[in-house]
């Protein structure tokens, strides 16, 4: 039976029955967020600051680093909120609107992996025509293409989440606003709003997935047409940085939808630490993979932190 009765605010849940030990958890959360701000934040700075990494596989980098901000950002307040304050309320505008950002950023973090495949693509197999092809227009009209696409797939279920009326208890089961977790306090038909998300996962996301696997046995395969073993090595190089940025993004997406559809019986806090390990692992690893891998990020990271020659 539904409640005759409405809500126009939610209550967030950190970790249950751990609520003593939030002070604690909130350490490393803390120390994980600073990492992943000043991470990406050097990385947005280099890039920005540096000409030598004026090029579209540093622009598509920039756009990732910015994209792992943007969810850092979104998640952070009302997770600290909850671990340091206890301030567990949040209006339902608010709610819809961190939601609304959270999945949009999910959709162009696969959008932006896509489109750094297509560059590898380019300068591995057209590498004679890499520049004109990938010109800094072509770049930008990518970019507005992920973050578009992604806007407008992401908006309908949103929209939709005003109008439902909420009877339930009004208390979500993390310490941010998800989709799928609003939907289940509705008080009305949700069919759109469960279906139309796996169509999105489904058309874009695993669409996105297999775009990049087939791009890399095209590259792998000009690669393996390289005469020259070294030649070989140096092309398969500039794509470790990305397959290991692939990896570990679409690795905790499965691991996060298999916890959800099949760990019914797992205990509620695994499922919310598996959340955690969704949101800031990747945002946490591509900046320190970038700058392991590639040359001229370690350059720039070298030139920032070098202290200036005296005269």
């Amino acid at each position: 039976m539904w409640l005759n009765t409405t809500t126009s605010s939610f209550l967030l849940t950190g970790f249950p029955g751990m609520e003593k030990a939030h002070r604690w958890i909130s350490i490393p959360l803390s120390v994980a967020y600073i990492s992943i701000i000043l991470g990406n934040g050097t990385l947005l700075f280099l890039i920005r600051d540096d000409h030598n990494l004026h090029e579209p596989m540093y622009y598509f980098l920039a756009m990732l680093a910015a994209t792992d901000l943007g969810v850092t950002l979104t998640t952070m307040p009302t997770v600290l909120g909850i671990l340091w304050l206890n301030h567990r309320e949040i209006g339902q505008a608010a709610c819809f609107s961190q939601a609304y950002f959270i999945h949009t950023l999910s959709v162009v973090e696969s959008g932006v992996l896509l489109a750094m495949a297509y560059d590898r693509f380019i300068a591995i197999c057209k590498s004679l025509r890499y520049t004109s092809i990938l010109t800094d227009t072509r770049v930008m009209k990518i970019g507005v293409g992920v973050l578009t696409r992604a806007g407008l797939s992401i908006m309908p279920i949103i929209i939709r989440l005003h109008w439902f009326p909420y009877c339930r208890s009004g208390v979500l089961s993390h310490a941010f606003c998800l989709h799928q977790d609003v939907i289940k306090l509705a008080c009305a038909d949700i069919t759109f709003n469960r279906l139309y998300p796996v169509v999105v996962v489904f058309a874009m996301v695993l669409l996105d997935f297999f775009i990049i696997c087939f791009s890399y046995v095209l590259i792998l395969k000009t690669i393996m047409g390289i005469a020259s073993r070294v030649e070989r090595a140096k092309a398969l190089n500039t794509c470790v940085s990305h397959i290991c940025c692939i990896l570990v993004f679409y690795i905790t997406v499965v691991g996060l939808t298999f916890i959800h559809r099949f760990g019914k019986h797992i205990p509620h806090v695994v499922h919310i630490t598996m959340s955690y390990v969704y949101f800031l692992f990747p945002p946490f690893m591509n900046p320190v993979i970038y700058s392991i891998k590639t040359k001229q990020i370690q350059m720039g990271i070298l030139r920032l932190f070098s202290l200036p020659s005296r005269a």
